[in-house]
């Protein structure tokens, strides 16, 4: 039997916008123009003008537009890029996957983002970027990291995977706040793609030059290879269907916003920290994130009462098997440690029903954390 409430219900969006998908879909396989064909070109055009950027290009994944980022900027052995130790490992990963070393630094107790002042701290003569997350869709503290940037003659990485869409207070897009974004169009995000797609952002000509280059074997002119490329390219069918939810995006975020908006104001007095109110206009709200004891408990009780949960993520990147090797232990990141064992994430998409949302609240009010109050 499916739950009352599913984390996500990515069948109630295509059924609301089956006719325009299933266009973009027909029309690929009409023209039978699968890689890197003119649909991509479209929907890079189209986000780019939505990111507020010059150049937006499509690869395979959001972990390649991270990795592609620092390759194409330079970034390898011997170099060290800022990465904060509650993100999801992708990020990590990127940095590893071209030779540097990530160094991990703590979050912010109010909203989960990198802290600044740590990052600052951090600092040192190999430090080649700064790479903070737009976690949960929030903007990072942005300003603050672009001053740390700038005195260091540090390159600014926006790591925007969950933040499609979301603005800074100034009003401009995550996505257009640094050297280049990386995206991820992960079906679960606000903007989804049918399987794995990504893509970067970036103001810089000559960097989205070499990018193409780069995600196509190195080639502009088929069988002509400037430099020693590699496979990494948006299928023409996802670009498609990107290209069609693209126009939906900005009235999906807002309802994600009704949704956390009613959360905030139901559960500031239940047995959950949910996030602060104020976050509500500045995010997009891929994740709505609560801190709770006996978090084992709590997803129990949800789940007895038809409500899916996530946690995201249960383990900081220092204390991932993949990262012993560097060297942290555990309590050298006490916040990102205290988060990841209290936060559950609560359902929250577009289409959720006004029951649905209260079924939600209902089931977080009625929870205790004492075992003799369990039903």
């Amino acid at each position: 039997m499916s739950a009352a409430v599913p984390f996500l219900d990515l069948k109630a969006q295509y059924r609301a916008h089956r006719e325009a998908i299933d266009a973009a879909m027909s029309r690929v396989v009409d023209s039978a123009s699968f890689i890197l064909s003119s649909e991509v070109e479209q929907f890079e055009t189209a986000f780019a003008g939505y990111c507020g950027v010059r150049h937006v290009v499509g690869v395979g994944t959001g972990l390649d537009a991270l990795r592609l980022i620092l390759l194409e900027e330079g970034i390898g052995p011997g170099d060290e890029v800022i990465v904060p130790a509650n993100t999801f490992i992708a990020t990590a990963l990127a940095v590893s996957a071209v030779g540097a070393r990530p160094v991990l630094v703590d979050c912010r107790k109010e909203d989960s983002s990198i802290d600044p002042v740590q990052a600052e701290a951090r600092v040192t003569p190999r430090t080649r970027a700064l790479l903070p997350v737009h976690l949960y869709g929030l903007p990072a503290p942005m300003d603050e990291l672009r001053r740390i940037a700038e005195r260091g003659s540090i390159l600014l990485v926006e790591d925007a995977c969950q933040a499609h869409g979301a603005r800074t207070l100034e009003g401009k897009r995550c996505g257009s706040l640094g050297t280049a974004a990386a995206f991820s169009f992960y079906p679960g995000k606000n903007l989804g793609a049918y399987g794995d797609g990504g893509a970067i952002a970036t103001q810089d000509d000559e960097l989205a030059a070499r990018l193409r280059l780069r995600r196509n074997y190195g080639q502009s002119v088929k069988y002509h290879h400037a430099v020693a490329g590699e496979n990494c390219r948006l299928d023409g069918l996802q670009a498609a269907i990107l290209h069609a939810k693209l126009g939906f995006l900005d009235s999906w975020n807002e309802q994600r916003r009704r949704v956390a908006h009613r959360y905030c104001e139901a559960l500031k007095d239940s047995p959950v920290t949910p996030p602060a109110a104020d976050q509500v206009p500045r995010s997009v709200w891929h994740l709505f994130v609560v801190q709770v004891e006996d978090r084992e408990g709590f997803q129990a009780h949800l789940r007895q009462r038809g409500v899916e949960t996530g946690i995201h993520y249960p383990v900081p990147i220092h204390l991932q098997p993949a990262y012993a090797h560097l060297g942290y232990s555990r309590g050298d990141f006490p916040v990102a440690e205290s988060l990841a064992q209290r936060i559950v994430s609560l359902p929250i998409y577009p289409e959720m029903t006004d029951v649905q949302i209260e079924t939600v609240i209902d089931a977080v009010l009625s929870w205790s954390p004492a075992p003799i109050s369990r039903r």
